[in-house]
């Protein structure tokens, strides 16, 4: 059995979900200290001039060193309906936006209090578009050092770290992106961008993207 550990993440990178479809158990990181500038509240997605960081707000916790199960999610401003938003703005004359688009909506509608809720609705969803049924559980206790054999992401897959140095599974497959013309092929974007592009093809797509590690 291949096991792989991962934070909690919004929206995460087409690496994130390669490594959860290999994966024949997904352990999601719930005791880990909460940290900003990572994937665990930020997505990456492609726009017209670029990437562009969609952020969630969260509640400043009480304490230095907050587990992640415990981090809520702010309502100061108007995020949600600025997610929407870019997602709209940036993917809507993809293929398969208009398809998905009404799946999202009530994500952005609804108020979720953590965000480790938040994140595993949203992924739970985008697998069953996607037609991934990946054995994920969350952690029943912080583990410094995993066991042997057991592949530890937790700070890999992070979007200061180059996943060209840190991750020998991953590869990426280039596949078509909207505004590729203008600006070229962006690797690595969120799972939307690879769902609002390819649609159906998204899980072939993400089962081409791991190395066999034993080759």
């Amino acid at each position: 059995m291949t096991e792989v550990y991962l934070t909690s993440a919004y929206l995460a990178p087409v690496e994130y979900y390669a490594h959860m479809l290999a994966a024949d158990k997904v352990w999601v990181e719930q005791y880990d200290h909460y940290m900003k500038q990572t994937y665990r509240n930020r997505c990456i997605i492609a726009g017209p001039s670029g990437r562009i960081d969609l952020t969630v707000p969260t509640v400043k916790p009480d304490v230095p060193k907050c587990p992640m199960k415990d981090i809520r999610i702010s309502e100061h401003g108007n995020w949600r309906h600025l997610h929407l938003y870019a997602l709209e703005s940036a993917y809507g004359n993809t293929p398969y936006f208009e398809y998905y688009r009404d799946d999202f909506v009530p994500f952005y509608e609804k108020r979720y209090e953590f965000l480790i809720d938040f994140n595993e609705a949203l992924q739970e969803m985008i697998c069953a578009l996607i037609d991934m049924q990946p054995c994920m559980v969350r952690t029943l206790e912080y583990i410094k050092e995993v066991s042997n054999g057991v592949l530890d992401l937790r700070e890999v897959i992070h979007p200061k770290h180059d996943y060209t140095m840190e991750d020998e599974v991953f590869k990426v497959v280039p596949y078509y992106q909207v505004f590729q013309e203008k600006q070229g092929f962006i690797p690595n974007l969120s799972i939307v961008d690879l769902l609002f592009n390819l649609g159906p093809e998204s899980l072939l797509l993400l089962k081409q993207s791991i190395n066999d590690v034993e080759d």
